[in-house]
C-alpha cells in the first residue's frame, strides 16, 4: 500500500530490525563459511597491499632519496611493482569470491520464496495484491543483487582498509593522526542523521515500486475494458499520479544524498590539507620527515575514499537491506491452509460429507453458513443457484482451497484438515472456468498433471476424452507452442487442455467449475462431450451455469443466500415447484438467473 506522507512504524528499520536480519542473513550464509574465510584472506591481503605502497614511498624518501641512496631506491621500486603485479591478481580473485558468494545467497533466497510462493493458499492471494507479491521477487531482489554485485565488495574491502589504515597511520604518527581525526565528530553528526533519514526514504521508494507494479499489472491486464469504454485517459492519470509519487520518493532519497556526501568530501580536503600544512611545519621543527607527511597525504586517500564510498554504500544497503525486511516477511507467512502433523493419506475411495458448515472472507461477510450436504462415491451432483450464492465458495472448500470456518468436511470419513495436502490432490482435480496455460507446448502443459508421465500416456488420457484428433492435427501436433498465457488458443481449445490435464490424473474426484461458462455454443458442445466422458466412474462436482448440464447430473443441490434450499434429482425438484424450478424456468424461458 502507498503511503504518500511517509512510512508506518512498523517499516523502519531500526536497529532491533537490521540486526534481527544481518542473523538471519548470517545463518543463510553459513554453508558458504569456507569460501566467506577465503575471500576474508583475500580482503586482508589487498588491504595489505594498498597500504604497502605509500609505506614504500615513505622508506624511497626518507631512506633512499635524502639520503642518495640509489641501491634503496632501486629496491623500493622493484618491491612496488612486485606488490602491484599482485595485488591485481590478489583483487580479481577476491571479486570473484565474493561475487559467488553474493550469487549463491540471491539464487537460494529466489528459491526459497518461489516455493514458498507456491506453496501459498487462496487466502493469501486473495488478501495480497499480484503486484506487489511480484515486486518482492523483482524490485526487492534486484536491491539485493546490486549490493551483491558492488556493496559486498566495497562493503569488505574498503571497511577493512579504513580500519588497518587507521591503526598503520597510529602507528607511523600517532600526533599527525590524532590532528586529522579532528574532522570525525562532524562527519558522525551527518552521518547518523543520514541514516535516519535515509532509511524512512528507502522504505518508501520500496512500497512505492510495489504500488506502481500492481497498477501498472492491472492496467495491462484490463486494457480490454479500459479501451472498450475508452478510458485510456482516466487509466494514464492514475498511473500519472502513482508514477510522481514514486518518482517523489526517489527525489527525496537522492537529496538526502546530495547534503551527506559533500560534507565527507570536504572532511576529506581539509584533513588532508591540515596533514600537509601543520605537518610540514613540525618536519621544518624537525619532528617529522618528509617521508612520513608524504605517506599520511597518500594513506588519508585511503581513508576518506573509504569513507566516502562506505556512505553511498549505505544507500545501497538501506535499499537491501529494506528489500531484505520484506521477503524474510513475506518467507515468514504462514500458509492459512496448513497440512497437520500426523496428516493421513486420503482412502482410495469414500463418499464426501459436508457438515453444518459456514465459511466467511477475510472482510467478515459470512459467504455459507449451515450447510449439510452428502455426496455418494461415483454421484455426479450440480450446484446451481444465482451469482453469488455461495456454490464457487463450497466447491474450493470441498477442494480445501480454503478451510471451513465452522462445520467439517470429510472424505471416506476422514477430515480433510487431517489429510496429506499431496493424496489431496492425487486424488481430486479441479477444472476452473478459465482454462490456464503456461508458456511452452501442449503436451508440456498437460504433463503438469503427472510429470513422469510418458508421451504415449498422455496421449491416451487425451484420447480417452475424444480431444486427442483435435491438438495432433496442428502441423506440430502435441508439441506446438502454445504461447504465453495460450494465446494461440481459443478459450475453448484451453479448457480441452485443462480437461486433458484431469484426464492425465485420473483422480476419484472431479470438481468442474462452470467450465462452460464461457465458451460459444460450437465450442460448448465438444468440451461438455469430453466432460461427460471425464466423468464417467468418478464422483464428480459441477457447478453448473447452464441448467442443461444439472439435468443430467444424478442429483442438483441449490445454493441461495449461502445455504443449501434444496437438493434432489432434477425431476423431483421441478415437480416440487421451488427454488430449482423457478431458476430452471426462467432460464429455459432466456430471462436472467
Amino acid at each position: 500500500m502507498w503511503m504518500g506522507a511517509g512510512v508506518d512504524e512498523e517499516d523502519k528499520l531500526d536497529r532491533d530490525a537490521a540486526k534481527q536480519i544481518l542473523r538471519r542473513t548470517y545463518r543463510m550464509l553459513r554453508p558458504h563459511r569456507r569460501r566467506m574465510i577465503v575471500a576474508g584472506v583475500l580482503a586482508a591481503l589487498f588491504t595489505l597491499g594498498t597500504l604497502a605502497g605509500p609505506l614504500l614511498v615513505r622508506t624511497g624518501i626518507d631512506d633512499g632519496i635524502k639520503v642518495g641512496d640509489r641501491g634503496v631506491i632501486n629496491t623500493v621500486v622493484v618491491a612496488y611493482i612486485v606488490i602491484a603485479v599482485l595485488s591485481y591478481f590478489v583483487y580479481r580473485a577476491q571479486v570473484v569470491s565474493i561475487s559467488r558468494i553474493g550469487e549463491d545467497f540471491l539464487k537460494d533466497l529466489r528459491l526459497r520464496l518461489f516455493e514458498h510462493l507456491q506453496k501459498m493458499s487462496m487466502p493469501f492471494y486473495d488478501r495480497e495484491k499480484a503486484g506487489v507479491v511480484v515486486s518482492r521477487m523483482t524490485s526487492d531482489i534486484d536491491s539485493l543483487s546490486e549490493l551483491v554485485q558492488m556493496g559486498l565488495l566495497m562493503f569488505v574491502s574498503n571497511g577493512l582498509l579504513l580500519v588497518v589504515s587507521v591503526l598503520v597511520l597510529g602507528a607511523v604518527s600517532l600526533k599527525l593522526l590524532l590532528l586529522c581525526m579532528l574532522a570525525l565528530p562532524p562527519v558522525i553528526i551527518a552521518s547518523r542523521k543520514f541514516q535516519r533519514d535515509s532509511n524512512i526514504a528507502y522504505l518508501d521508494v520500496r512500497d512505492g515500486i510495489g504500488a506502481t507494479l500492481s497498477q501498472l499489472q492491472e492496467g495491462i491486464s484490463g486494457v480490454r475494458v479500459v479501451q472498450a469504454f475508452a478510458r485510456e485517459d482516466v487509466e494514464s492519470s492514475r498511473f500519472e499520479r502513482r508514477n510522481r509519487r514514486l518518482y517523489d520518493a526517489h527525489m527525496k532519497s537522492v537529496k538526502i544524498s546530495a547534503w551527506y556526501l559533500p560534507i565527507i568530501e570536504i572532511a576529506g580536503l581539509g584533513t588532508t590539507a591540515a596533514a600537509v600544512g601543520i605537518g610540514g611545519w613540525w618536519v621544518h621543527q624537525g619532528d617529522l620527515t618528509i617521508g612520513t607527511v608524504t605517506f599520511f597525504v597518500l594513506t588519508l586517500s585511503n581513508l576518506f575514499e573509504p569513507i566516502q564510498q562506505l556512505s553511498q554504500l549505505f544507500n545501497m544497503v538501506q535499499s537491501a537491506g529494506a528489500g531484505l525486511k520484506k521477503v524474510y516477511e513475506l518467507l515468514d507467512t504462514d500458509v492459512d491452509v496448513p497440512e497437520r502433523p500426523g496428516a493421513v493419506d486420503l482412502p482410495a475411495r469414500g463418499s464426501i460429507e459436508v457438515r453444518d458448515v459456514a465459511f466467511s472472507y477475510l472482510d467478515g461477510t459470512e459467504v455459507l453458513a449451515g450447510v449439510d450436504l452428502t455426496i455418494a462415491a461415483g454421484e455426479r451432483i450440480a450446484l446451481v443457484g444465482p451469482t453469488g450464492a455461495g456454490k464457487s465458495t463450497l466447491a474450493k472448500l470441498i477442494a480445501r482451497f480454503y478451510d471451513p470456518t465452522a462445520g467439517s468436511i470429510s472424505i471416506g470419513g476422514v477430515d480433510l484438515r487431517d489429510v496429506t495436502l499431496a493424496s489431496l490432490r492425487r486424488t481430486m482435480a479441479v477444472v476452473p472456468q478459465e482454462g490456464f496455460l503456461f508458456n511452452g507446448t501442449l503436451i508440456d502443459n498437460i504433463r503438469l498433471a503427472r510429470p513422469e508421465a510418458s508421451d504415449q500416456e498422455i496421449a491416451d488420457a487425451m484420447a480417452s476424452i475424444g480431444i486427442l484428433d483435435r491438438f495432433a492435427d496442428l502441423p506440430d501436433g502435441l508439441h506446438t507452442e502454445v504461447r504465453e498465457r495460450g494465446s494461440r488458443f481459443s478459450a475453448g481449445e484451453k479448457q480441452l487442455v485443462s480437461l486433458g490435464r484431469a484426464a492425465l490424473a485420473a483422480p476419484e474426484i472431479l470438481v468442474l467449475d462452470e467450465a462452460t461458462s464461457s465458451l460459444d455454443p460450437g465450442t460448448e458442445a465438444v468440451v461438455e462431450q469430453a466432460m461427460e466422458r471425464l466423468a464417467e466412474g468418478r464422483t464428480t462436482i459441477v457447478i453448473a451455469h447452464r441448467l442443461t448440464t444439472a439435468a443430467r447430473a444424478d442429483r442438483v443441490a441449490v445454493v441461495a443466500g449461502g445455504r443449501l434450499a434444496e437438493v434432489g434429482t432434477h425431476d423431483e425438484l421441478i415437480a416440487s415447484g421451488g427454488a430449482y424450478a423457478a431458476l430452471f424456468a426462467a432460464w429455459a424461458g432466456g430471462q436472467p438467473v
